[in-house]
């Protein structure tokens, strides 16, 4: 089986996911402006020679759009992971370590990785746990997500630390059978929910209510900020904002390159925000601002536009004076 091809078509794209039958296969969906593009395209090259039972697809996110769309591609680089034809996994942006974890993982679950009695290199499961206890000052492992608990007392704790204001990022122990059973032991607590503050085990559920009850709940876990407070501070971060995908070295969709083409020939400083870092901004913003689309220019906290806006500036020569807040 080939394990690194580029598909042109949508034709051959489904041809090549039958083709890849029962194994793993890793499509990137890419583009030829944006150079982590070809960064993640040579991590793809060492990782289809160390997987030569995974597939692996190079496609252009906007040379097919029918694919882009069916899968909502929004920017690139992004990998998706089938077996059977199934989209199974999804890793957006350029993440190299994740990405040769997603790959380790999936595809010795689906019988790849060099065949029976090969043994894949695989992260240090304890290294594995204090990655994932300090991915963010609060973390709560439940059973599901906030949106949805799918136990009692996943439910009830993330009822807690909403009433109470707290910020908090979640890992699902559902997904994941060997991070269950390994935080078990290697926080020596038998059950969930479990919440860590700083990379330190506060408890499960009967401890965060006797701090909700004993008002130390604000003071052990961060208390989160208001969306709205959020946006204001983000905003009004520097007195020329953009809002967009990637950033000044690495745009991430064409209308971000385009505009940051733009701004770079206008010699006003300026920053940027990635709002596909940040799900929560990306999408209050579009209701803060009354502006569906991205990307977003501010001046002096006030929106200017997107890129058809700037371009119409750019085009009457006013746009220098507008950055420089003059009109």
């Amino acid at each position: 089986m080939a394990t690194l091809v580029e598909a042109t078509s949508s034709q051959q794209f489904e041809d090549l996911l039958s083709k890849a039958g029962k194994f793993l296969t890793v499509v990137h969906f890419q583009a030829a402006w944006a150079p982590q593009c070809s960064q993640m395209n040579d991590v793809m090259g060492e990782l289809a020679k160390e997987n030569k039972h995974t597939m692996f697809i190079k496609l252009e996110a906007e040379a097919v759009p029918e694919v882009s769309e069916k899968y909502e591609i929004t920017s690139v680089p992004t990998f998706l992971f089938f077996k059977g034809g199934q989209k199974i996994d999804r890793l957006d942006g350029a993440h190299a370590p994740e990405l040769t974890n997603k790959v380790q993982r999936l595809s010795v679950s689906s019988g790849g990785l060099g065949g029976p009695g090969a043994e894949p290199p695989k992260e240090d499961l304890n290294e594995r746990l204090k990655r994932l206890i300090n991915a963010a000052p609060c973390m709560l492992f439940m059973k599901g997500s906030p949106q949805e608990p799918r136990c009692g007392f996943s439910r009830q704790i993330v009822a807690l630390f909403k009433d109470h204001a707290i910020q908090f990022s979640s890992f699902d122990i559902l997904s994941d059978e060997e991070v269950r059973g390994g935080l078990k032991t290697f926080s020596n607590w038998p059950t969930y929910p479990q919440v860590y503050v700083n990379g330190e085990l506060v408890g499960g559920l009967d401890i965060v209510k006797e701090l909700a009850e004993s008002g130390e709940l604000e003071n052990t876990c961060p208390k989160a900020v208001t969306l709205e407070h959020r946006l204001k501070s983000t905003i009004n971060r520097s007195p020329v904002m953009l809002f967009m995908k990637g950033n000044k070295e690495q745009a991430k969709c064409g209308f971000s390159l385009q505009i940051l083409e733009i701004m770079n020939s206008s010699g006003v400083e300026y920053n940027t925000f990635d709002i596909l870092e940040d799900e929560e901004v990306r999408q209050g913003l579009k209701t803060y601002s009354n502006w569906p689309t991205y990307p977003q220019l501010y001046v002096n906290g006030e929106l200017i536009g997107g890129l058809d806006i700037v371009k119409e500036l750019k085009d009457s020569g006013d746009l220098s004076s507008v950055l420089r807040g003059e009109c």
